[in-house]
């Protein structure tokens, strides 16, 4: 029998319970794998406490790696045998187990150089980072960003990513033994925002300019600053949010910023507009796509104003 971990109620770790259970053959475009290694990733949490509902019991953990065990019909990407890695989201839940049944889809070949320890720990964090760095926002030599969290899996890969591409890397950490860490894998400037001022340093680094994208995996807590150092028209990307989800807020606060604006010469309510209208798909991009959604966030035009605008409104599709 394998063993794993599963809930069969949402709460906290009292709620997780290790139990045997009976895996079977791998049906039509499925595989059986034997873990070796199983990444732990914040997101699990949201799973576990019911943030992100899923039908229950449920087994819990979205990315691993392992050997493929048996092979189902109609799978032509992975044979019998073959070095695995996987990350996900509901396709992969179920990864804190010995044996498990999981879709061929998501599989990735491991290369015979990439320990499966090294692979379960940074699938999901590389995947992430490739996406940030290539297809966000298209970078320039001499681009400037703002990556919170820059000693932690992503901020790591994505340091090291960008300087390869020439940008400048501005990184916020909590200590200096994290400040060194971040330091020597390629962020040019270092803000510990124990000690220091986000905005105001970040002012500073950039005479006044502003940066032209944040990485921000924070959340609740950096959200207001990190789009106080957006350059005119930058671009604010919300990656994660391990210190909260983001609390709604009035868009109207954004363009009463009056002293914010003075000082720095600033549009904020553009650079939510811009972040915005970026999120919801082609039709933001033309002219009368940008209309229709700075109505909205205005409330000209005919349109009630949004008094209640939520963040995590975007990430399920709420604007569509």
């Amino acid at each position: 029998m394998a063993q794993a971990v599963r809930f069969h109620h949402t709460g906290g770790p009292e709620v997780l319970r290790h139990e045997e259970v009976e895996v079977g053959d791998p049906g039509p475009g499925q595989v059986r794998l034997r873990h070796v290694a199983i990444g732990l990733n914040y997101a699990d949490i949201y799973f576990r406490s019911g943030t992100y509902p899923v039908p229950l019991p449920s087994g819990l953990g979205v990315e691993a790696s392992g050997y493929v065990t048996a092979v189902g019909a109609d799978v032509k990407n992975v044979a019998l045998g073959d070095r695995v890695t996987y990350t996900g989201f509901l396709n992969t839940l179920g990864a804190y187990s010995t044996e498990r049944l999981i879709p061929a889809a998501p599989l990735i070949k491991l290369p015979d150089a990439i320990a499966f320890e090294t692979a379960a720990a940074m699938t999901m964090r590389g995947l992430t980072a490739a996406y940030l760095m290539r297809r966000i926002h298209p970078f320039k030599p001499g681009d400037t960003i703002l990556l919170h969290a820059a000693a932690g899996g992503v901020g790591l890969i994505v340091a090291q990513w960008a300087k390869l591409l020439g940008l400048t890397v501005i990184g916020t950490v909590s200590t200096e033994a994290k400040a060194d860490f971040a330091r020597a894998r390629g962020c040019d400037h270092i803000i510990n925002y124990s000690e220091e001022a986000v905005v105001a340093r970040v002012r500073e680094l950039t005479r006044g300019r502003g940066v032209d994208v944040v990485f921000d995996s924070v959340g609740r807590d950096t959200f207001i600053s990190s789009l106080d150092s957006l350059k005119r028209r930058g671009l604010m990307v919300c990656v994660g949010t391990s210190s909260g989800t983001i609390p709604p807020f009035d868009p109207q606060l954004l363009a009463m910023m009056d002293d914010f604006r003075q000082r720095y010469d600033v549009p904020m309510q553009s650079c939510i507009l811009t972040h915005v209208t970026n999120t919801l798909g082609d039709q933001s991009y033309s002219r009368q796509g940008r209309k229709s959604v700075s109505r909205r966030l205005s409330g000209s035009g005919g349109d009630a104003a949004i008094s209640g605008f939520h963040p995590q409104r975007l990430q399920k599709g709420g604007w569509r």
